[in-house]
């Protein structure tokens, strides 16, 4: 039997980190069930403390995910950023790899750092190269 795969990632900002990851990847995040938070937030499920609106829409305040597209089911995979209690501090032990299909490295590279990316090195494996980069809140990411 295969499984599908969610990846989360502690951070700071889940809501502007979520944003930030799908424009970077070509994704979407995720679209908000507002009706049912209001209807948890109503049968006392909930607190509206729990919640926020992010860029107009009621959301959760712990976490946001992003999807592939609209088209995503449940089997596809998901990312789901939530909040952690303090900022990264260290490596991560687990990263991802963007595969960009052909896109210049370099140009992708400046376009990430102009929007809150940092490069931190290049490394090569005998034909492959990559860049090592760092999102807005620090966690490690590869583009190659």
């Amino acid at each position: 039997m295969a499984y599908s795969l969610q990846i989360v990632v502690d951070c700071i900002n889940p809501h502007e980190l979520a944003d930030w990851w799908a424009e970077t990847m070509g994704w979407q995040v995720e679209p908000s069930d507002e009706a049912f938070i209001r209807s948890m937030v109503e049968k006392g499920f909930a607190t509206d403390d729990e919640t926020l609106v992010h860029k107009g829409v009621l959301v959760w305040a712990m976490g946001q995910a992003i999807i592939p597209g609209p088209d995503a089911g449940a089997d596809s995979p998901r990312i789901l950023f939530q909040t952690a209690d303090s900022a990264k501090t260290s490596k991560n032990r687990i990263h991802w790899d963007v595969r960009l299909g052909g896109d210049d490295k370099e140009t992708v590279r400046g376009k990430l750092e102009s929007r809150g990316a940092t490069f931190l090195w290049e490394a090569s494996q005998g034909p492959h190269s990559w860049f090592t980069m760092a999102d807005p809140e620090g966690n490690e990411f590869c583009i190659s």
